[in-house]
């Protein structure tokens, strides 16, 4: 079994991944492992479950499914790339999965349709940088980059010509409608303040 903290020269892929201990949380961006410790903080997870309820509520009778961390999610370099190949697993804090055939037991092969996660100080550069360019990279179609402490949401939609461009901020107070699932409002204000403690 190969430590994950010692991979460094050689690229490590899924099957590396599947055989690290379990309890460890670790994600794969271009082969590099990435240490998910420490665990969320409460202010974290609230609003995971607060976003979450509300997505949930809204797929009760849709296709779509929503899904939350820990759930891996496989992004492969190409559509023959077997699964021990892939280079890129990660785990966001939700995502919605319209296309069924996606997914399996071992979670979600290829792009969700929405993905949201929220920063931390210990993944913030990772979530605002690397992620960014990854899902953009791989056709997410929707990413929502929250802020707990600032209590802003920026959304970025990908674009005709497969670009994300600028997004869109909404604050504390307001209401946000994710492209991906017309007839949601999100509602922001009872999400940030439920999360409070």
């Amino acid at each position: 079994m190969a430590d994950p903290a010692r991979v460094n020269e050689g690229r490590a892929a899924y099957g590396d991944y599947v055989t690290w201990p379990e309890g460890q949380r670790w994600e794969l961006i271009d082969g590099i492992p990435f240490d998910m410790s420490p665990a969320p903080t409460q202010r974290h997870q609230a609003l995971i479950t607060q976003l979450g309820v509300q997505i949930a509520a809204f797929l009760q009778d849709k296709p779509c499914r929503a899904y939350f961390a820990p759930f891996d999610v496989l992004l492969p370099d190409s559509a023959d790339q077997v699964d021990d190949d892939v280079p890129t697993v990660v785990q966001p804090d939700i995502l919605v999965v319209c296309d069924r055939s996606k997914l399996s037991e071992k979670g979600c092969r290829g792009a969700p349709d929405w993905v949201i996660e929220i920063v931390s100080p210990s993944t913030s550069v990772r979530d605002q940088r690397d992620k960014l360019a990854l899902y953009e990279r791989h056709g997410v179609k929707e990413y929502w980059v929250v802020h707990p402490t600032d209590r802003i949401v920026m959304v970025y939609v990908l674009g005709p010509a497969g670009g994300y461009g600028r997004p869109r901020v909404y604050g504390n107070d307001e209401k946000a409608d994710p492209v991906t699932l017309p007839g949601l409002s999100m509602d922001l204000k009872t999400a940030f303040e439920r999360c409070e403690l």
